[in-house]
């Protein structure tokens, strides 16, 4: 699933670098939990192995979606997205 299908899904109009919109992310997201808060979004959703997936859509920010993957050991991965697709990091 690319990011365009997730954000017509929860019709989140946001205008985000052109790039991101075509970036592919895991359908778990369709299942995840909504919320808003000023202009930045949150998709949250706990999968059945006790991980808590996070995606952060904030397009006034330096990094507007991030990813992130809290583990059942308590450790914590994901992906920051910039303004190009060179511009990655991983936490």
């Amino acid at each position: 699933m690319i990011l365009k299908e997730l954000l017509d899904y929860f019709n989140i109009d946001v205008d985000l670098p052109e790039y991101l919109y075509e970036e592919s992310f895991n359908e778990v997201f369709l299942n995840g939990v909504l919320s808003k808060v000023d202009n930045t979004y949150k998709i949250v959703i706990e999968t059945r192995k006790d991980v808590i997936h996070t995606m952060i859509i904030n397009p006034e920010d330096d990094y507007p979606v991030v990813i992130s993957s809290i583990l059942p050991n308590g450790k914590t991965n994901g992906i920051k997205f910039g303004q190009s697709s060179s511009d990655l990091i991983y936490i």
